[in-house]
């Protein structure tokens, strides 16, 4: 792990330390580190949200179904060789 020292007005650190002591978490480092991973997934979801968009958008919706599978795997297999 490594350390980073962060600077907080007053009221901000109060009210993390009062998070620690209502016992939600253990440590003022343990309430920062759930904050930091619930924004690191929130931007992962408006990421994977952005690409299904993406997708939505990029043209006519093919089936994918065995034979298109299969046939994916027939020219992969055609292109090593």
């Amino acid at each position: 792990m490594s350390n980073i020292n962060i600077f907080l007005p007053e009221s901000l650190k109060a009210f993390v330390e009062e998070q620690v002591a209502q016992g939600s978490y253990n440590s003022v480092s343990e309430y920062l580190q759930e904050l930091i991973t619930q924004d690191q997934k929130r931007k992962m979801k408006e990421h994977i949200e952005e690409l299904l968009i993406a997708g939505l958008e990029s043209g006519e919706a093919i089936e994918v179904n065995d034979e298109w599978w299969q046939q994916k795997r027939t020219n992969l297999i055609h292109h090593l060789h």
